[in-house]
């Protein structure tokens, strides 16, 4: 059975109360020892602690204790070793705790954005239910009495009535089992099925590519804090995108740099960024500041995923109350014709 990894959240949490113990002058391992004092709730990261301290202890080094207890992901203890190497562990930590914050900030961004339109979705087929169940039958039973046999009077299409409500509640059932496929599958560690499909959709695509951005300008720059060469930081950085069309682009960038290119000209020639973007950099380089640069283009990216997310739940929850509203309004003018018809013939 498989250690439980932990969460982002944690790996922040580990990450900046290293840092700050580092900066304060406070050796590694006595560093591990306080946290596993603060950590009594017999959790992932307790159990991890203790672990560490007592590798440590033997002299081994962070990242590779770290990387014993396998319960931090693999990008966290390549920084945390590339930080040892450099002799700039307190920065790379910090960056590092920076860096889960804003996965777990987007990461709830994103779970919010499916949750709500979902929340949606079950309403909707809890009402059309009811209109198929117990609304419908209850007005062809009124109407059956009223007029001998619906299938043969005046007042037949309102069996049309069911059949467009039936057939809306179909659709919605589809949208949820593909919402729930998809779940499963991004669960399963299948997520390359799920964004290749997410592509296809022109606001969902936008989304994925700028938060691929993000996570590569993150690691970008955290591996030029760690004393990386431009090249060698830009193919170290290429896996952490998780976008097969954006890694390709990078791949012809890394092999444009090789021609004697900086990353900031080979991403401006390559198109990688925006324009404005893009001038960013190459004022970031020339002035010596690229890494300063880097992290502020991460944090526009950042709120353009954010900004991007509001806008596809605002699209989408309307259309959804739309279509439920439509639905029923449809729905209740067919059962209510006949009705009305009955009531003009009687007047």
């Amino acid at each position: 059975m498989s250690k439980k990894h932990l969460d982002e959240l944690g790996v922040s949490a580990f990450c900046e109360s290293m840092a700050m113990m580092i900066q304060s002058g406070i050796q590694t391992d006595e560093a591990i020892s306080l946290l596993q004092s603060e950590s009594q709730n017999g959790g992932v990261l307790e159990q991890g602690l203790r672990e560490m301290k007592t590798l440590v202890d033997q002299g081994c080094s962070l990242a590779k204790a770290m990387k014993s207890t396998d319960i931090f992901p693999e990008y966290a203890v390549r920084m945390v070793d590339a930080g040892e190497s450099s002799g700039r562990l307190e920065n790379i930590l910090f960056r590092l705790a920076r860096y889960y914050a804003d996965q777990k900030t987007l990461s709830e961004k994103l779970r919010g954005a499916v949750t709500y339109p979902a929340a949606m979705l079950v309403l909707i087929i809890a009402v059309l239910s009811v209109m198929l169940t117990i609304v419908l039958p209850a007005f062809r039973a009124v109407y059956d009495r009223l007029t001998g046999s619906l299938a043969s009077s005046a007042y037949a299409y309102i069996r049309w009535a069911g059949v467009f409500c039936a057939a809306a509640l179909a659709v919605m059932a589809l949208l949820v089992i593909a919402l729930l496929a998809g779940l499963l599958l991004w669960k399963s560690g299948r997520r390359g099925m799920v964004l290749s499909v997410l592509e296809k959709l022109p606001r969902c695509r936008s989304i994925i590519k700028t938060n691929a951005l993000f996570r590569f300008t993150s690691a970008l720059g955290t591996y030029l804090a760690s004393g990386e060469m431009q090249d060698e930081a830009v193919l170290k950085s290429i896996p952490m995108t998780g976008d097969e069309g954006l890694e390709e682009k990078l791949c012809s960038l890394a092999g444009h740099m090789e021609e004697g290119h900086s990353f900031a000209q080979a991403a401006w020639d390559k198109e990688l960024l925006e324009p404005v973007y893009g001038r960013m950099l190459l004022a970031g380089e020339r002035s010596g500041s690229l890494e300063q640069v880097l992290g502020r283009l991460t944090g526009l990216l950042e709120e353009d995923v954010g900004h991007q997310t509001d806008r596809l739940v605002e699209i989408v929850s309307p259309a959804l109350s739309g279509f439920l509203m439509v639905t029923i309004g449809l729905t209740l003018i067919s059962v209510m014709l006949p009705l009305i018809g009955m009531m003009n013939a009687i007047g």
